[in-house]
């Protein structure tokens, strides 16, 4: 049963769902078998605990005891267990949106021609969209949906007006706007990352239409209007600090998840410019890390990737910002998954010790932690390289060096990684080698070295010859 669909879903839910669940079943309007009941009272136990769900037989002769095993029913008892589970989560997730629920009403009172009715739950309907803060593209398509459902109430009453016809007209319009330029932001980032190219349809109608009809005077046309102009004209800067203005000033008009998605094309956005030569950027990727932070943006349940936390240092250390990225390493420790915990804090608070030339500090940090990520352990081993370099402590590197290529060697699974590492290893060698008097020696390492391809650390390398 272990590997069964059923048991996938069931060890995603969360305690609080558990034990609604439990409840849902119980209802003879959900579920008149009491042999489903069963199941999942046998499975409980098991979801949580980290143990194993019981073998077929097992689980068979208690929910029917006494009879023959048999796999069929079974299989047919966990299939009706998993779409109760899977019926539970979409009720679950109908109830959670306020306005899903009351556009369902209004349009089962319509069709039983309850105009009275449909008018109350109509006005509900607007009083909690009126309400509810966010303005994203899904808030248009609701109201234009909400306003299509009045519109076919007030013809089936024949009471159809020539101003209802041109506000639907117009929230279609808006709605159809925010969706689709929300989509090609979307797939431009995707093609950024991807040997796939996407055919835009309607976009170039849908950018003119905006520029003309004052459409860009709703936030979530204009931000990912200028979110869309930024992606396809990254030399002109003035498109970005349009949409990076316009998603600070209104972040708030937008659910976590979807406020997340802008931050992190308007971070990626500054990497690639980054990339390409423009340092210009490093500050607005930082300021996009501070306030994302600043309003929970990057938080899941409470929790902080690892990655984000990361490149959150990574900005603030390219900033010199070193008050900040102290705060902020202790202040999201806690936030980091627990396997990871001591091992990423530890490495982020040694980084920052490096780059204020405190050794004495960073070496401990980083030999003192156990790296469950591979690439981790790997950053860590090239940081102490570097701090075991500057403080000319060679005896100590060559080892390190010859320890960290046999590692390296053994770790056949790291791909393009490997390759980065090894060639790092061999030009601190090489510099090594180099009589440091020897100008003409410096000159050639120093060409070899500026050709050579797949360098993890070749901008360091650089500096120190």
């Amino acid at each position: 049963m272990e590997k069964s669909r059923l048991l996938q879903l069931l060890r995603s839910f969360s305690s609080q769902e558990i034990r609604d669940f439990k409840r849902y079943l119980q209802s003879p309007y959900f579920s008149r078998r009491a042999e489903v009941a069963s199941l999942f009272e046998l499975l409980e136990p098991k979801l949580k605990n980290g143990r194993p769900a019981p073998e077929k037989e097992a689980a068979y002769a208690s929910v029917f005891p006494g009879q023959p095993f048999d796999d069929h029913r079974l299989r047919m008892l966990m299939s009706q267990l998993y779409q109760l589970a899977g019926q539970f989560l979409a009720v679950q997730d109908f109830l959670a949106d306020e306005a899903q629920p009351l556009m369902r009403l209004g349009q089962v009172l319509r069709k039983r021609k309850q105009p009275t009715l449909f008018s109350l739950a109509a006005a509900d309907l607007a009083q909690k969209l009126a309400a509810q803060p966010y303005r994203n593209p899904d808030f248009y398509q609701t109201r234009y949906l909400a306003s299509l459902e009045k519109y076919r109430n007030a013809y089936d009453m024949r009471e159809m007006e020539s101003q209802q016809l041109q506000a639907l007209s117009d929230e279609l319009d808006t709605a159809f706007l925010a969706r689709k330029l929300w989509q090609a932001c979307f797939l431009l980032s995707h093609e950024a990352v991807s040997n796939t190219s996407y055919d835009f349809g309607l976009l170039d109608d849908a950018l003119r239409f905006a520029e003309q009809r004052n459409a860009l005077d709703t936030p979530a046309i204009a931000i990912y209007y200028y979110c869309y102009r930024a992606l396809t004209n990254p030399d002109s800067p003035d498109f970005f600090q349009t949409f990076k203005a316009l998603v600070l000033r209104h972040g708030g008009l937008f659910p976590a998840e979807e406020l997340r998605d802008l931050y992190i094309l308007a971070i990626n956005f500054c990497i690639r410019r980054y990339n390409a030569g423009n340092q210009a950027y490093l500050r607005d990727q930082f300021d996009f890390y501070k306030n994302g932070l600043r309003q929970g943006v990057f938080l899941t349940d409470g929790e902080l990737s690892r990655y984000t936390y990361q490149n959150a240092v990574t900005s603030g250390l390219v900033m010199r910002d070193f008050d900040w990225v102290e705060q902020f390493v202790a202040e999201y420790r806690d936030k980091l998954a627990e396997p990871y915990r001591e091992s990423v804090f530890s490495f982020n608070l040694a980084r920052l010790a490096y780059e204020k030339k405190q050794y004495d500090t960073a070496l401990p940090l980083l030999q003192k932690a156990e790296y469950k990520d591979l690439l981790l352990n790997l950053a860590a081993k090239t940081l102490q390289l570097k701090i075991y370099f500057e403080l000319d402590e060679f005896d100590l590197l060559e080892a390190h060096l010859s320890a960290f290529k046999t590692f390296l060697r053994r770790k056949k699974e790291l791909g393009y990684h490997r390759e980065n590492y090894l060639n790092t290893i061999q030009f601190t060698r090489k510099l090594l080698e180099t009589n440091p008097f020897d100008k003409e020696a410096r000159a050639a390492l120093r060409a070899e070295l500026a050709e050579a391809k797949n360098v993890g650390e070749k901008e360091w390398l650089l500096g120190q010859v």
